[in-house]
Parts: structure tokens; sequence; C-alpha cells
């Protein structure tokens, strides 16, 4: 079946709008004057419902191809307004920094966090060897429950990682003017953190030409992926 079929535009130049709107803070109207300035001419809607439909897909294809992470995750939850309802937005790292899972919940309790836990572990089926968390007694409630032999951490600043990996999002979440709907903010958030990992190549901890061949196997990825 053809991915791109009844588009009018070709496969390379909806893979880049989408690639370029989940890579980098832009909005869909930085999206189409980028794509303007080189003399493609589309609107901001179309790409708009491109990110909509092929965010989704791709992020499905980088997930299924993802190598793995690792036995620590990193546990933390923000809130996020929604329509005037606050939520809770959940996010699981692993020691890499790569983003494990992200999943929206209205409550953030001892059955949300049973939830996610229980996704985490459904879809990333490794035994985990350590979970860090902060205080909050809704996790010791999963980990009792559901993981009890997994070392349980929480001193203080050591979830920084977590709490740090929540920035990207609110950044983009001002760009959008806050999201419009849990459904919008789960497609977004899921996508946003499969490209995110993909092209999260720590480029301070490598050198230049290792980090050259990361970005190299990292772009082959994605052509797989968008293909």
């Amino acid at each position: 079946m053809n991915t791109y079929k009844r588009h009018r535009f070709p496969p390379d130049i909806i893979s880049y709008a989408v690639w370029l709107y989940f890579r980098f803070n832009l909005s869909h109207r930085d999206i189409e004057d980028l794509l303007a300035e080189r003399g493609i001419v589309v609107t901001r809607e179309s790409i708009r419902l491109w990110c909509i439909k092929f965010g989704a897909l791709y992020a499905r294809r980088l997930k299924r191809n993802h190598l793995g992470f690792g036995d620590t995750f990193y546990i933390d939850e923000v809130f996020v307004k929604i329509n005037g309802k606050q939520y809770y937005l959940w996010r699981a790292v692993d020691q890499d920094g790569e983003v494990v899972d992200v999943y929206l919940q209205a409550r953030r309790d001892g059955t949300a966090a049973k939830r996610f836990f229980k996704q985490i572990l459904r879809s990333h089926g490794a035994e985990l060897r350590k979970i860090v968390t902060d205080k909050l007694r809704s996790y010791a409630v999963a980990h009792r429950e559901l993981i009890p032999e997994t070392i349980h951490s929480t001193e203080q600043y050591e979830n920084n990682r977590a709490e740090q990996s929540h920035e990207a999002t609110r950044m983009r979440e001002r760009v959008m003017r806050r999201f419009k709907s849990t459904t919008q903010a789960q497609r977004f958030l899921g996508a946003h953190a499969a490209i995110s990992n993909l092209f999260n190549l720590g480029r301070h901890r490598v050198g230049a030409e290792h980090y050259r061949n990361l970005r190299v196997s990292a772009f082959t990825e994605w052509s797989n992926a968008v293909a």
C-alpha cells in the first residue's frame, strides 16, 4: 500500500515538513514560510494535517525499530492545563535521556501510577533494575504492587533527569499556545518523543567525527521510516 497515495505533494516534501515540525521549535506557519522560500507553496493547514497523519505513522515505525532502552527509568509527572482543566503528564526517561513513554492522565493517584507503570512494562518489556522518582506516594504504591523486586530510589536531585526532560515539550506547548485537547496532546507528545529519541545524539558527550557518523545513521533510519 502506498503511504502517500492521493497526496498532491511528493513524499520527500511531506516528510521534510513533518521532520521540521517535530524536530525543531517551529509552528506550522514557520514551516510554510521555510518551504515557500524554496519555492514550495503549501498552506499551513496542509502541513498541520500532514503532521497529524504522518507524525503518528513515522513514530510507530521508529518505535518498532528502536533497539531498546536502558535498565534504569526516571519517572516524573507535571501538570498540563487543557481547556481550563488540569491534567498530569507522566513521563519516563532512561539513563541515556531517551523518552521511554509519555502518558496524559486526569489524576496522579496510585491508580494512575499503576496504569502508567503497566503501560511502560507492556510496551518495553525488559526487566528494570532501578526506577527513580520523587517522593509522591503514588509511585510507592505502583512499585510495591507491580515491580517490588526493582530498586526504587527517591533521593533528592536524583530525578532531575526526568524533571528536565519536560522542558522541551513545555517550550512546544508555548509555541502551540497550549494543547487544545487531550487527544491532540497525546498524539503530539508520542510523535515528538519518538523523533527526538532518534536525533538525541549526545553532541556534548562525543567527538565531532563520531557525532557526524551518528547523525548519518539517524538520517538513514529516518529515511527508512518515511519511505
